[in-house]
């Protein structure tokens, strides 16, 4: 154990030496900050795996596309991976194989493939490519569906009297009853066998995809909860469940509720806050985990990007940084975790709270 202590702090003396090393080969040249961070906060071609060498490792994925002329069918690869910096089509990255077609790297279609016409405008063609959010959609759509179908496969083989599942099966069973003991129970009573499928579904594929989104290399590594298209269209699910599912003292209370009558005849000032309730409800959920999962992302890649920051400042500076922004990445990383679970519960915990609002009946009302 001594020895091994001793190899220890010898490789921790080297792994803080390295940014000084580094520095001093960089020989001042910084590194975009901004490209790091919306590289892997937002949806993009490719997928970047990692560097060996000055060699970049690309998982070029496939693109397709409806222009004006037709159809294109191709691969990311086949734009060029600079934009062009002369001419009326300087900013862009042409395809090799069709000439109206680039990716943007400014304007409002940043990172999105556009069909420049000759005055230069930018049309956006209807495009159905398999970027890298699309693609870890379907990865964690499949890891989603393991995580149901094995336990699902063991209940099946299995009686009600037999001794409780262990290892993963075990634990899935412990996730999925303490979600509906905890949450969906208590909040929707006598419904709860009614919507907790949607509600589970929910928090088991917003948990697999908070906690694929921080494992730093793929199949993981998409910041899936951190795309506000992802988060918009679960908050319609829930928009659609709960007001498609909601009783007839619900819409009274909504178009009719019970307050004096000058509230509602001749200005409808109640019936409109309460409609417009129904739409900030789910506006709510949308906004909370795209905003925290995207800013818990953003937050871990800065405190990374300090010790590059930092590796041109010379090897002292730059070595205390370093104790400092791995300390505080770890941090950040097991904070994470946390949020991960936090997020997908709270999401979940709303989801029921408002579709046990739109089950009013008579008795309640």
């Amino acid at each position: 154990m001594k020895y091994l202590k001793h190899l220890f702090c010898m490789a921790m003396m080297l792994f803080l030496l390295l940014p000084g090393a580094a520095a001093s080969e960089s020989k001042g040249e910084g590194i975009d900050l901004q490209e790091i961070l919306w590289g892997h906060i937002k949806d993009s071609y490719e997928w970047h795996v990692t560097n060996i060498g000055d060699k970049p490792i690309i998982i070029n994925l496939p693109v397709f596309v409806k222009t004006s002329k037709g159809w294109y069918a191709g691969k990311a690869e086949d734009f060029a991976e600079e934009p062009l910096t002369e001419g009326p089509h300087a900013g862009y990255r042409p395809c090799k194989y069709n000439p109206d077609l680039f990716i943007a790297t400014k304007g409002n279609y940043e990172r999105r493939i556009v069909e420049l016409k000759e005055d230069g405008t930018e049309v956006r063609p209807f495009d159905i490519s398999i970027t890298k959010s699309v693609c870890v959609l379907f990865i964690d759509a499949i890891i989603l569906l393991l995580c149901i179908l094995i336990p699902a496969r063991w209940c099946h083989r299995h009686k009600f009297t037999d001794k409780a599942p262990k290892g993963f099966t075990g634990l899935m069973h412990m996730m999925v009853m303490y979600i509906y003991d905890e949450v969906i129970k208590p909040t929707l009573g006598k419904d709860a066998d009614r919507f907790a499928p949607y509600l589970l579904t929910c928090f088991f594929f917003i948990l697999v995809a908070n906690l694929m989104g921080i494992i730093p290399f793929p199949p993981g590594g998409g910041n899936l909860t951190g795309n506000i298209t992802i988060t918009f269209f679960l908050a319609v699910c829930t928009f659609l469940v709960t007001n498609l599912s909601g009783t007839k003292h619900y819409w009274k209370d909504i178009f009719w509720p019970d307050v004096p009558t000058w509230l509602k005849v001749p200005v409808p000032l109640m019936p409109v806050i309460e409609i417009f309730g129904i739409f900030t409800k789910p506006f709510a959920l949308m906004v909370r985990l795209f905003a925290n999962m995207m800013a818990g992302h953003a937050i871990a890649l800065a405190l990374t990007c300090i010790i590059f920051i930092m590796a041109t400042m010379g090897i002292v500076l730059s070595s205390s940084m370093t104790i400092v922004s791995v300390g505080m990445s770890i941090f950040m990383m097991l904070l994470e975790l946390l949020v991960c679970f936090i997020q997908a519960l709270v999401f979940t915990m709303l989801s029921a709270v408002f579709i046990s609002l739109a089950q009013v009946h008579e008795a309640e009302a």
